[in-house]
C-alpha cells in the first residue's frame, strides 16, 4: 500500500478555500485543527486511486467517508470534498476523503462502471487496515456524498450484497447530499448532460440494478437525504422518490429539506451543512 505523510497544511487549506469559493460560495473555510494529522493512502496504481485520511488528536467518535460529486466526471475531483473536512474533524470524526477514477479523458479519467465502483469499495476498505484508535465495529462508519457522490455513498451501503464487492468494510449510516439516487429518472431528465449514460456506458436498464440506489432498497442502514429546495442541478424529486420508496420497503430513510441550491449543502458556512453536522452529532 502506498502511503505518505502530508504536511497539514497551508496547501490543503488553500485548495479547500478555492474549491469552496468556486463551488459553494463562502469567503473562507476554517483550517484543519492544528493538532489533527493528515495522511494520503493509496489503494491502487492509478493516480486517482487514493484517499486522504484526517484524524483528530483524540480518539475519534467514528469515521466519516466523504465522497465528492461532479456527475462522475474527470474534471471534478477531491477538492470538492476537502472543504467539509475541517468541521468534521473539529466535531471529533476521523475523515476519509475519497478520490476515484472518473469518466472522461485526461487526468482523473479511467472510471465509469465498474471501475469507479471498484475504487469506492477499495477506498472504504482501506479502513480495515488503519490504526484509528477505536474499534471500527463499535463506532459509526458514515458515508457522506454530494450529488454523484451521494449516489456512490448510498450505493456503497449496499455493495457488500454483491459478489464483486463482498466482504469489505460495512457502513452504518449514509448522508446523501443532493444525491443522484434514481438513475433511470436522472437519465430521462438529462441530468449532467447525459452523465448517467456516460457513467454506465449505456442508457440505464434492468442490468444496472446493482448500481442504482433506488433499486437497492431497502438498505440495512439508515439514510438521510439532505436536499436544497431550490436545487436545479439535481432536483429534490431524486431524494423524495428515494425516501418514499425506501420507507415503503421498510427501510429507515428521511428527507431533510434545507434552504438553498445544489451547492448550499456542501458550503461549510451554511445552515444546510450545519444540519448535516446535527445529524452526525446524534449518531
Amino acid at each position: 500500500m502506498h502511503r505518505r505523510n502530508l504536511l497539514v497544511l497551508p496547501a490543503l487549506a488553500a485548495v479547500a478555500v478555492a474549491a469552496a469559493a468556486c463551488a459553494t460560495g463562502p469567503e473562507e473555510v476554517p483550517p484543519v485543527p492544528d493538532d489533527a494529522t493528515t495522511e494520503e493512502l493509496g489503494y491502487g496504481e492509478d493516480p486517482s486511486q487514493y484517499a486522504v485520511l484526517t484524524r483528530p488528536a483524540a480518539a475519534p467518535r467514528g469515521v466519516a467517508v466523504v465522497v465528492h460529486g461532479g456527475f462522475w466526471k474527470a474534471e471534478y475531483g477531491i477538492e470538492y470534498a476537502e472543504p467539509l473536512v475541517p468541521s468534521l474533524v473539529e466535531a471529533g470524526w476521523a475523515v476519509l476523503a475519497l478520490e476515484y477514477r472518473r469518466v472522461g479523458t485526461g487526468a482523473g479519467a479511467g472510471g465509469g462502471v465498474p471501475e469507479t465502483l471498484d475504487d469506492v469499495a477499495a477506498g472504504i476498505d482501506l479502513l480495515a487496515d488503519l490504526e484509528l484508535g477505536v474499534d471500527l465495529a463499535a463506532v459509526p462508519v458514515v458515508a457522506i456524498g454530494h450529488s454523484a457522490g451521494g449516489h456512490l455513498a448510498t450505493w456503497a451501503a449496499s455493495r457488500t450484497r454483491h459478489d464483486r464487492w463482498a466482504g469489505g468494510v460495512g457502513l452504518t449510516h449514509v448522508v446523501s447530499q443532493a444525491g443522484v439516487l434514481d438513475l433511470v429518472a436522472a437519465d430521462a431528465a438529462g441530468l449532467g448532460g447525459g452523465a448517467v449514460a456516460a457513467f454506465l456506458g449505456r442508457a440505464p436498464g434492468p442490468q444496472d440494478a446493482s448500481v442504482d440506489p433506488l433499486r437497492q432498497v431497502p438498505l440495512d442502514q439508515p439514510v438521510w437525504c439532505v436536499h436544497g429546495r431550490d436545487d436545479t442541478v439535481v432536483p429534490p424529486s431524486q431524494s423524495q422518490t428515494y425516501v418514499d420508496t425506501a420507507r415503503a420497503a421498510g427501510a429507515s430513510a428521511e428527507l431533510v429539506e434545507v434552504e438553498g441550491d445544489h451547492f448550499t449543502v456542501v458550503d461549510p458556512a451554511s445552515p444546510a451543512w450545519g444540519r448535516t453536522l446535527e445529524i452526525l452529532a446524534d449518531l
